[in-house]
């Protein structure tokens, strides 16, 4: 169940990666920017078909090749999902679920059949072609299901939503305690899916992130927390790990701890520093992990009201500053968090010896980034192979924004240190078939490489 999960959140992140884009062309469209209409338009067309994105970008997500075959079959899912469900009772809207729903359906009839032969009078339709009738066929079964099961489903994950709000202070700020701790294992994502896309409802638009940018005066209030933990927490965590290290090592950890302080303060992506602490140093995690909590608690409390199309960094806190509700109490927020983030990490540090990058054994070459820019990725992954117990304990690749998703044949033959060597941030050990490595954001390129190889 866990690995199944895994794939779902994985998937999510390809129709995910879009709404930058879309966010960028909405907001530079607005009046009070470019003043561009047909800009703002295209933008707001993202947002508008965003379940169909879903249904879309998860189906090849899920598909082990990730064929085209497998999108289409998410597309046509989802329609026969969406209007059968809607003649059944109009006031049926499944939104982004149903896309969802549409897209783990078409991608996991896609691995089942597309290799599917069929009597010679029928071999047309035979293989990827059959996918797409398939799944029709079974999302017409769905929909005759949903059609009236739905609504009180719906109900349900309203009154869940409507809860959450309700809570105030205390439902963001679980959200964001959640947000933190299930990244180890990579179901953040899921729990995203539902606050940002799923959780209310303002003018068609569904989810605290879609209707913030459709002008909802309520939303927001599940993303603001994070722009003071990602622009100014996580840096200054950062900052407290190289005033820690010791004598001898702080230069050789400094340019990796400010280059990863400076991709989570422009960018909001902050996998690279929290994964530097995330196993080596449980407490810290928890403490972050809490702290993030706090902050989305005091920014609801403080009545801040911000989005993002991508993630908490200043591209987006500056992009949308004039749609947001008080944005310059989250830079004075940010800055006291910046200060405890400091204080707190750095004490934790000294009081318990934790071992930080700095602070632990030194593996020769470890935080040395010529193996980064000395060898290609042609030779990186030949080594990677190599730390990863070799090709043929490699038995499937896959990756996400930063992590090299692997299915071996026993991760006990794995060499961590081997990785790290080599620049790896983390070894993350799911089961003893299912592991991830934290690579960093080039992981595509490594990814794709490896591919190639095996």
């Amino acid at each position: 169940m866990l690995s199944f999960l895994q794939r779902i959140g994985k998937a999510l992140m390809l129709p995910v990666a879009v709404l930058p884009a879309a966010a960028l062309l909405l907001r530079l469209g607005q009046e009070d920017l470019l003043d561009i209409p047909f800009m703002a338009a295209a933008g707001d067309a993202v947002f508008g078909n965003l379940a169909l994105l879903f249904a879309i970008g998860v189906a090849v997500g899920i598909a082990k090749d990730h064929n085209g075959s497998a999108a289409l079959a998410g597309a046509v899912g989802y329609f026969v999902l969406t209007y059968g469900t809607a003649a059944i009772d109009e006031t049926n809207n499944m939104a982004v679920l149903g896309g969802i729903l549409s897209g783990v359906i078409g991608g996991l009839l896609y691995n089942k059949f597309h290799t599917i032969k069929l009597p010679e009078w029928l071999g047309f339709f035979g293989g990827r072609r059959f996918v797409p009738i398939i799944t029709a066929l079974v999302m017409l079964l769905a929909a005759a299901v949903f059609g009236y099961a739905w609504p009180p489903i719906q109900e349900g994950i309203n009154s869940i939503g409507e809860w959450i709000v309700e809570a105030g202070a205390l439902g963001v700020g679980v959200f964001g305690t959640l947000n933190r701790l299930l990244i180890p294992i990579g179901l953040h994502h899921i729990l995203n899916s539902l606050v940002w896309f799923v959780f209310g409802e303002y003018g068609g638009a569904t989810g605290d992130l879609n209707r913030f940018f459709a002008g909802d005066p309520n939303a927001g209030i599940f993303m603001a927390g994070f722009f003071p933990i990602m622009m100014f927490g996580l840096p200054a965590a950062c900052f407290a790990m190289i005033a820690a290290a010791k004598k001898g090592k702080k230069k050789s950890v400094t340019g990796m701890l400010l280059g990863a302080a400076f991709t989570s303060f422009l960018t909001g992506i902050t996998e690279p520093i929290e994964f530097l602490f995330m196993f080596l140093s449980p407490l810290l995690y928890v403490v972050h992990a809490l702290l993030t909590g706090v902050s989305m608690s005091v920014s609801y409390l403080l009545d801040v009201h911000h989005g993002f199309g991508f993630s908490a960094g200043a591209i987006d806190y500056f992009l949308n500053f004039n749609i947001a509700q008080y944005p310059l109490l989250l830079a004075v927020q940010g800055i006291v968090f910046a200060g405890l983030y400091f204080v707190i990490f750095y004490f934790l540090i000294i009081k318990f010896d934790l071992q930080t990058p700095g602070r632990e054994e030194l593996i020769e070459g470890e935080f040395d980034e010529s193996t980064e820019s000395d060898q290609g990725m042609e030779r990186k992954a030949i080594h990677y192979f190599e730390a990863l117990g070799g090709k043929e304990n490699v038995k499937s690749i896959d990756y996400c924004v930063t992590r090299l998703r692997l299915e071996v044949g026993d991760a006990d033959r794995i060499k961590e240190s081997q990785l790290k060597l080599l620049g790896a941030k983390g070894l993350v050990k799911l089961s003893s078939t299912q592991v991830q490595v934290v690579v960093g954001t080039n992981v595509e390129f490594l990814g794709e490489e490896m591919k190639k190889q095996r």
